[in-house]
């Protein structure tokens, strides 16, 4: 696939400024991205934008409907600008009413359209949006349903058509111990081989536990009512789960196309809804009351929100289970978390996040091998870990070793929003994504929808 491209003096720089009308006077310098925000009614929105980028424009162009979603947005953007340390100089230009994406298809002021809101929404939008030309960076879910993941196909064949970028926001490759497990298996003295499970017992589980009261950049998140509407956000089978699903794919298989037609069997989906009282449906949308598409959902003046699911299924021959649960509100002290295995001949690597860890991911090596000199094979392969990532460590336990891992590198959810757009415009300077990145998220939002379908069809 590849990106518009002209090639500067240097080399180095890029432009993808088709159909880009700037704002700013002529003979100001001009940036070769210019960010155009569509109907931002998710905080990931905002996050895009927590940090300025060498190669993107200052000015940002948003369409939207008006509304308490994109004002939300627009208040996160001037905490950031107005903050004292290390402020953003963002300049949003925004144009609200209910044509919203019809005026930004006309205009086309910038290249690179960020989608974060309404998922119901978002498929088309995708589409619509590499029709004309224009590059997209979007995050999950991609699309929502099976009727869904047959548009997004359309919309990656009009990207290559199109000669644009398609790719949506994989932030937990960035956390560390998700990063360091796939790193681990790669390495045969350690991991040995990818065991296969059985649906039974999967060779590889991924869970996932989050909370729709939680503080975003200090302040409390108050969420649009359509959030708990899955008609619009979508249920936790395609929603959350994609990351999983994702992990799953990237480390097990790291760099090598997945054909959804050839490489996955699904064994079983389940889906189950999570109980909000009208209190705290107030607390975390300052809704006074359910709104009349949330009535369908109401029982007993209890919402019943289907954000939990879970689902097994076979992955090149991988056993695999990946499932995501919400609650309202974590204790004191916890927050969202993760557990995850990759079972392997010689070792299970296992990410664990519960108060043995004070609630944050600890990664660990458990020895399953009988080898006598796996010791020492362990930690001379290890020397290849300790290269790539100063200062990580082995921490000899009972049942293998804990990997010791510096602050440094736990750099917080929010952060990785940052790291996913710059290896994105790395894409976009060299023209195109990696051949094994567009057939992943085929299968990947494959897997989620059709374990939706299955699950309703129970």
């Amino acid at each position: 696939m590849k990106a518009k491209l002209l090639t500067a003096a240097l080399g180095s720089m890029f432009v993808l400024n088709q159909g880009c009308n700037s704002s700013k006077e002529v003979g100001q310098d001009k940036k070769p991205l210019s960010l155009i925000v569509v109907e931002p009614g998710h905080f990931h929105a905002a996050l895009v934008q927590k940090s300025m980028y060498a190669d993107v424009d200052s000015v940002v162009h948003v369409y939207a409907t008006d509304g308490p979603d994109v004002q939300a947005y627009l208040d996160k953007i001037d905490k950031y600008n107005s903050r004292p340390e290390e402020p953003t100089s963002w300049a949003e230009e925004v144009y609200k009413g209910d044509d919203f994406l019809e005026k930004m298809l006309q205009e086309k002021k910038g290249n690179v359209v960020v989608l974060a809101g309404n998922n119901q929404k978002k498929t088309d939008i995708i589409k619509k949006s590499v029709d004309a030309g224009l590059n997209v960076l979007a995050d999950k879910p991609m699309a929502i349903d099976s009727e869904g993941f047959e548009l997004l196909q359309e919309a990656f064949s009009s990207a290559e058509k199109n000669n644009v970028l398609l790719y949506d926001i994989m932030t937990e490759r960035y956390e560390i111990t998700n990063t360091l497990q796939r790193e681990l298996a790669a390495i045969p003295e350690i991991f040995g081989e990818m065991q296969k499970g059985t649906p039974e017992n999967p060779a590889v589980i991924k869970e996932s536990v989050h909370h729709f009261f939680k503080y975003i950049s200090g302040e409390p998140l108050v969420r649009p009512t359509w959030f708990f509407d899955t008609k619009q956000q979508g249920e936790g089978m395609v929603d959350v789960t994609s990351h999983l699903v994702d992990l799953v794919q990237w480390s097990c298989f790291p760099n090598e196309k997945i054909d959804y037609q050839k490489d996955i069997a699904l064994h079983s989906a389940k889906r189950i809804p999570t109980q909000l009282t009208p209190s705290q449906f107030k607390t975390v949308t300052k809704s006074d009351t359910y709104p009349e598409f949330l009535q369908k959902d109401v029982k007993d003046s209890l919402l019943n929100v289907y954000a939990n699911g879970e689902m097994t299924y076979a992955l090149k021959g991988v056993n695999a289970r990946v499932a995501v649960y919400w609650k309202y509100q974590a204790p004191e002290g916890t927050g969202d978390t993760h557990y995850s295995i990759m079972k392997g001949s010689k070792a299970n690597l296992v990410v664990r996040q519960g108060k043995e860890q004070n609630y944050k991911p600890v990664l660990y090596i458990e020895t399953v091998s009988k080898e006598e000199d796996y010791l020492k094979k362990v930690e001379e392969s290890f020397k290849a870990i300790e290269a790539k990532f100063p200062g990580i460590a082995l921490k000899k336990i009972t049942k293998g070793w804990e990997l010791i891992i510096p602050e440094k590198y736990d750099n917080g959810h929010e952060a990785h929003f940052a790291q996913v757009a710059n290896k994105y415009m790395e894409y976009l300077k060299e023209g195109k994504l990696p051949d094994w990145e567009v057939p992943n998220m085929i299968s990947k939002y494959y897997t989620t929808t059709s374990a939706l379908k299955m699950a309703m069809e129970k």
